[in-house]
Formats: structure tokens, sequence, C-alpha cells
């Protein structure tokens, strides 16, 4: 089992940033690959980005390239998703999972824990 605990959301004007974090606990982590996905209200789960259990590899939504970057610190069983000039359409509420290797698809491949989520809100 892995547990996943978000936090770093909050209120923010368009243009600004924010830096979210996943704290993972239970078994092996660091062999795991770790997404962030969104979901805004009225809409469906979408994905943002995957980072591999090494960091080597990463794959970002379109939606996402060139404003955030993920990255993890398997010290510190943490994952974080640096989202900088933010935009209005970047609230929803954004949440970690885990999978235990990268995704052959990264925008359709299940995972296999998820945590609770962190509300992101970008006002205008």
């Amino acid at each position: 089992q892995v547990q996943l605990v978000e936090s770093g959301g909050g209120l923010v004007q368009a243009g600004g940033s924010l830096r979210l974090s996943c704290a993972a606990s239970g078994r092996t982590f660091s062999s795991y690959a770790m997404g962030w996905f969104r979901q805004a209200p009225g809409k469906e789960r979408e994905f943002v980005a995957v980072i591999s259990w090494r960091g080597g590899r990463t794959y970002y939504a379109d939606s996402a390239k060139g404003r955030f970057t993920i990255s993890r610190d398997n010290a510190k069983n943490t994952v974080y998703l640096q989202m900088n000039s933010l935009k209005p359409e970047d609230t929803a509420v954004y949440h970690c999972a885990a999978r235990p290797d990268y995704p052959s698809d990264p925008l359709t491949s299940s995972y296999d824990y998820w945590g609770q989520g962190t509300q992101v809100t970008v006002s205008s």
C-alpha cells in the first residue's frame, strides 16, 4: 500500500505560481512512477504530468508544457508540481497518483494509488 497526501494548493492570481507537494508513505515509494492529475468542476479528470521512479523521464500534458515542472525527492518520499504562469483555467482539484511502472500511455494509463487532492484556484 502507498498512502498519498497532497498539499500546497490555494488561491492565487493569474500569472502567479504555486508548488504542490505529495507526501507518500508505505512501501517502496521510490520504485513507483508518480503522476499529477486535475479535475475541474463539471469536467472529467485529466492528466497533467508524470515522472519515472528515478526522475529521469517526465511527460506533460500540452496544457502544462512550459509552465509546470514535476520533480521528486525519493529521500523525502515526496513528489512536487511547480506551477508557474497560472491561468484561471488551471483551477481544479489536483491529485497525485502512483503506479509501479512508467505508463506506456501517460494520458490514459491507470494508477494504483490516489491522494485526496488539493484545491488550486486561480483568479483573473
